[in-house]
């Protein structure tokens, strides 16, 4: 993380300390209607341009750069924030791309998992629909690839139908049908569906990484401040053991996101097998340090876990879903595996170590 990416952080940090707290969020009640906290966090994201870090000046973003973005998003999860900045930061991307101002206010992307197809007719409007589209039921506008169309569509023009993710936060089924975009515009940079749905596993992936660093920190904290038998529980080889476990999925979440995320900010091309290994391998690694670290967050705490009162909940729930957002790591993993017997044994090492 170069200075500029660390300013990025620093601020994104000091606005969700001061409004954006776990605790004083999960006192409040998880009610996404309730903006007592909600309303004033996503105005100080605004106003601070950290929602449109991937999108230019001239399109009315921040200019950020991609590498910001990730920056943010990593900060993100280590508040496990309920908000859609990955699916505001994801919808001005994919606008960029087609050279679409930004419409102000917040987004999400569709599609999100491999095999849902939208497509733009003749006379103007969407047909078909998207599977797992996060806080579809609660954005402004809908950001939507259509073939090599990128369209801008009011949420209210769609039908959307109510559902929830594990978190509580809305995961809704979109029908496009019969939807005339408010703007339309074809893609650039070779962008497809595929280059979609790995921009959002790598988003997701920092988001994970993030959430784990923080189920570490609160997870030793409580170790060394919970006694029993006369000691802290921290000095337990037990639990010093499945806390060194916890830390080594961490980091190993951490750093691997973090490389992918340089990957994606010095990409030459989409198309690049070598790009597709990185976030191939980052949604596998990162889903599969989500399940293991939430299960050693909750042996660490034991029961009280599992209250409502208690913030673990929080995070686990999270990253139990966000694994499974744009395609979990069983996807991920036949798909590369598909690719990687395609080309034959005699190419993998090299696929493995290319520059």
């Amino acid at each position: 993380m170069d200075e500029a990416q660390s300013l990025v952080a620093d601020a994104a940090s000091r606005i969700f300390r001061d409004l954006g707290d776990p605790q004083t969020i999960n006192s409040a009640g998880n009610g996404m209607a309730d903006d007592s906290w909600r309303a004033p966090l996503w105005q100080a994201l605004e106003e601070s341009g950290l929602t449109t870090a991937w999108v230019s000046d001239e399109l009315g973003g921040a200019g950020a750069g991609i590498g910001a973005g990730f920056a943010v998003l990593r900060v993100a999860g280590e508040f496990a924030a309920a908000l859609p900045l990955a699916e505001t930061l994801l919808g001005g991307w994919l606008l960029e791309q087609g050279g679409i101002v930004l419409p102000g206010g917040s987004l999400s992307v569709a599609p999100t998992r491999r095999g849902d197809t939208i497509t733009l007719n003749a006379d103007g409007t969407l047909s078909g629909s998207a599977r797992a589209v996060s806080f579809a039921a609660e954005v402004d506008h809908l950001v939507v690839l259509a073939g090599d169309i990128v369209a801008l569509v009011d949420r209210a023009d769609c039908s959307i139908q109510s559902g929830s993710n594990m978190a509580g936060e809305a995961l809704n089924h979109v029908d496009f049908t019969g939807v005339t975009p408010q703007q339309t515009a074809a893609v650039q940079n070779g962008i497809d569906t595929n280059a979609l749905i790995m921009m959002g596993a790598a988003a997701r992936s920092m988001q994970m990484a993030g959430a784990l660093q923080t189920v570490l920190e609160i997870a030793v904290q409580y170790a060394e401040e919970r006694v029993a038998f006369g000691k802290p529980i921290a000095k337990f080889q037990a639990v010093q053991h499945n806390l060194a476990r916890l830390g080594e999925e961490a980091a190993a979440a951490i750093a691997i996101a973090s490389s992918t995320a340089y990957s994606v900010e010095n990409l030459e091309t989409w198309q690049d097998p070598g790009l597709y290994l990185d976030i191939a391998s980052a949604k596998i690694r990162v889903g599969e340090a989500a399940g293991e670290g939430g299960a050693i967050g909750h042996q660490a705490f034991g029961a009280i876990g599992f209250t409502q009162e208690h913030i673990l909940h929080r995070f686990v729930q999270r990253l139990w879903s966000w694994r499974d957002d744009f395609d979990n790591e069983a996807v991920w993993a036949v798909e590369l595996g598909r690719r990687v017997a395609a080309k034959g044994g005699e190419s993998l090492w090299h696929s493995l170590t290319a520059a």
